[in-house]
C-alpha cells in the first residue's frame, strides 16, 4: 500500500507540472506531440522522414529522450533540426519535470509551432506520464507482433494515433495487419491508425498530411 501511495503522489505531481507546461506551450502556439513505443520501432527515422515533408509553415523542434548517448539527437542535428537531448540514466521514461527544465530552450526557438518529444523506448511507463503534450502517438512495427496492443493496453489506450511502421517487412513476418488493428481498436476505439514504411516512404505523406492539418487547425481529407 505504501508503494501505491508514493506512486499516486508522484503521478499527481507530474500532472500538475504537465499542466503548467501545456499552458506555456499553448500560450506560444506550440503544438506538442509525445512519441512512444518500444525500442527499435523506428521513432527517430519517422521524425527524420516527417521533418523532410513538413510544409514551410511548420517550424519543428525535437526533444530526444534516451537512457544514454546522444546518437539520435546527433542524427537530427545533421538535418538542421533544433534538438535537445535528455538522458534519463536509469529511468525508463521521460517525466514532466524533465520537460519543464527544457522549456527555456524550447521557448527561445524562433517561430516554433511544433514540438516533437521522442520518449524513451518503453511500452509501459511512458503511457502513465503526461508531458504536457497535445497528442500521444504510439508506434509499433510489424516485427514486434500483432498482439502488442493486448500485451501493453495502457500505451494504446493513452494514445490518439497509432503508426504501424516497417510495413515493407510484413511479407517476411507472420504479422497480421487486420488482427493488429482489431486488437488496437478493441483497446481504444477512437485510435487513428496510419500504416507506413520509412524504407519505401509509403504512408509517410499521409501521416504528414494528418499532422500538418492538426498543427494548423485544419481538418484533413
Amino acid at each position: 500500500m505504501h508503494d501505491i501511495a508514493i506512486h499516486q503522489k508522484v503521478l499527481a505531481q507530474n500532472i500538475e507540472i504537465a499542466g503548467t507546461i501545456r499552458e506555456k506551450l499553448k500560450a506560444r502556439g506550440i503544438f506538442t506531440l509525445n512519441l512512444i513505443s518500444s525500442p527499435g520501432s523506428g521513432k527517430t527515422t519517422i521524425i527524420e522522414k516527417t521533418a523532410a515533408l513538413l510544409p514551410s509553415e511548420i517550424k519543428l523542434a525535437v526533444i530526444e529522450g534516451d537512457l544514454h548517448t546522444e546518437l539520435d539527437s546527433q542524427r537530427l542535428s545533421k538535418l538542421n533540426i533544433p534538438v535537445r537531448q535528455i538522458n534519463t540514466g536509469k529511468s525508463c521514461h521521460l517525466d514532466a519535470m524533465m520537460i519543464y527544465r527544457t522549456l527555456p530552450w524550447v521557448l527561445e526557438q524562433n517561430d516554433l509551432n511544433l514540438l516533437l518529444i521522442e520518449n524513451v523506448g518503453n511500452m509501459v511507463c511512458p503511457a502513465e506520464y503526461d508531458l504536457g503534450e497535445d497528442m500521444k502517438v504510439a508506434v509499433m512495427s510489424v516485427t514486434e507482433g500483432d498482439d502488442k496492443p493486448l500485451k501493453y493496453p495502457a500505451m494504446f489506450n493513452a494514445s490518439d494515433h497509432l503508426l504501424i511502421n516497417k510495413m515493407d517487412l510484413q511479407p517476411y513476418t507472420n504479422f497480421d495487419l487486420a488482427r493488429a488493428k482489431e486488437n488496437a481498436l478493441g483497446i481504444n476505439p477512437h485510435l487513428n491508425i496510419t500504416e507506413l514504411s520509412c524504407t519505401t516512404n509509403s504512408g509517410i505523406d499521409r501521416w504528414v498530411e494528418v499532422l500538418t492539418a492538426t498543427v494548423l487547425g485544419q481538418p484533413s481529407a
